[in-house]
C-alpha cells in the first residue's frame, strides 16, 4: 500500500512522532536516502492558469537526484514548494509538446541555473533540441549578463537535450531505468508515457492519452500508475467558458481517458496504486473526489488516489 504524504500530513506526523521520527531518521540514514519519492507538482489538465491546481508536472527523487516529468506553468516554484532543491535536478522528461506540459521547460533550466544547477539531460519528442536552443537565444541577454557580472558558468554547455521518436529504454543510470511508450494523443504524433524502475519502486506516468494498449504494456505490474483523467459529463461546462476554441470539445473527448477507463487501464496493467492526475476539469465543484474514485473503482480494485498538488505518494 502506498504512503501518501502531502505537506499538511508531514507537519502533523512530525509533531505527533517528535523525537521518535528524528531517532529513526538518524538511525537509518541510508534507508531514508534510498527510498524513491514521487511528488505530484501539478495535477491540473489544460493550459488555463488557475488557483485550484498547477499544470502538469511530477518529481521523482532517487538518492537525492531529481527527475522531473513535464514542465507546466510554475514548475520551478512547485519544486521549491515541495521542499526540493533545484540544484539537484539531473533529468527532465517531456511527454509531449502541449503548453500545459512544456510551458516552463526552459524557465526551469534558467531558474535552476541561478541556484547552482549542474549538468542536466533533457528528453522528449522533437523539436526539443530546437526549443532548447531557441530558449537560450531568447534569454541570451540575461544569461550573458549573469555570466559576466555574477561569475556564473556558461549555461548552454550544462544542458543536453535528447530527442526520442519511439518507445523503448530512454536512459539508465545508477538510480533508475526509464522506459518510454508511444501513447494515443491526437493530433500529436509523438506523445509518450514513461516508466521509472528503481531498486525499490516502479512508477509509470501516462502523459496525455486516450485509452492506450501500449500504456497498459508499459505499466505492467507497476507499483504506481499516474494516469491523466477526464470527467466526460463536465466537458460541455469546460467548453462553454472558452470562446476561441471551436473544436476543443472533440479534442478533449478524442485525446483523453475517462476516469472509468483509467480504472480499466490500471486493472489490465495489474498495478498496485492508481493516481488520477492531469484532471480535466481540476476545479469544477460539481465533480468531487468521491466521484473520480467511484468511477475508477468500477473496474479497478486496487488503491485509487485523486492527485493534489504537492502530494507525495
Amino acid at each position: 500500500m502506498s504512503t501518501i504524504m502531502n505537506p499538511t500530513r508531514r507537519s502533523f506526523l512530525a509533531g505527533a512522532l517528535g523525537l521518535c521520527a528524528s531517532a529513526f531518521a538518524t538511525a537509518n540514514p541510508v534507508a531514508q536516502a534510498a527510498k524513491t519519492r514521487l511528488i505530484l507538482l501539478g495535477t491540473g489538465g489544460g493550459p488555463r492558469p488557475r488557483k485550484a491546481a498547477s499544470a502538469s508536472a511530477q518529481a521523482i527523487v532517487v538518492n537525492g537526484a531529481l527527475y522531473v516529468v513535464d514542465c507546466g506553468d510554475g514548475v520551478a516554484r512547485q519544486i521549491v514548494s515541495a521542499g526540493l532543491s533545484l540544484s539537484s535536478l539531473r533529468h527532465v522528461f517531456l511527454t509531449h509538446h502541449h503548453s500545459d506540459h512544456n510551458a516552463d521547460y526552459g524557465n526551469l533550466l534558467l531558474l535552476g541555473w541561478t541556484v547552482g544547477l549542474q549538468r542536466v539531460d533533457t528528453w522528449g519528442p522533437p523539436p526539443i533540441s530546437q526549443m532548447t536552443r531557441q530558449f537560450f537565444e531568447l534569454n541570451a541577454f540575461d544569461i550573458n549578463t549573469r555570466i559576466a557580472d555574477e561569475g556564473r558558468p556558461p549555461l548552454i554547455p550544462l544542458i543536453h537535450p535528447h530527442e526520442i521518436t519511439a518507445g523503448g529504454v530512454v536512459m539508465q543510470d545508477d538510480n533508475v531505468k526509464v522506459t518510454a511508450a508511444l501513447v494515443d494523443h491526437p493530433p500529436i504524433k509523438h506523445a509518450f508515457a514513461y516508466r521509472f524502475d528503481t531498486k525499490d519502486r516502479s512508477i509509470a506516468i501516462s502523459g496525455d492519452t486516450a485509452m492506450s494498449k501500449d500504456l497498459i504494456g508499459l505499466a505492467q505490474g507497476a507499483d504506481v500508475l499516474v494516469h491523466e483523467a477526464l470527467w466526460v459529463p463536465a466537458v460541455d461546462r469546460i467548453v462553454a467558458k472558452i470562446a476561441n476554441a471551436a473544436t476543443l470539445k472533440q479534442h478533449i473527448i478524442d485525446s483523453h481517458t475517462s476516469a472509468e477507463d483509467c480504472g480499466r487501464v490500471a486493472a489490465a496493467a495489474g498495478v498496485k496504486t492508481l493516481v488520477l492526475s492531469h484532471l480535466v476539469p481540476p476545479d469544477d465543484p460539481a465533480v468531487t473526489d468521491e466521484m473520480w474514485i467511484s468511477a475508477a473503482r468500477k473496474h479497478f480494485r486496487g488503491e485509487v488516489i485523486v492527485g493534489k498538488d504537492l502530494m507525495e505518494i
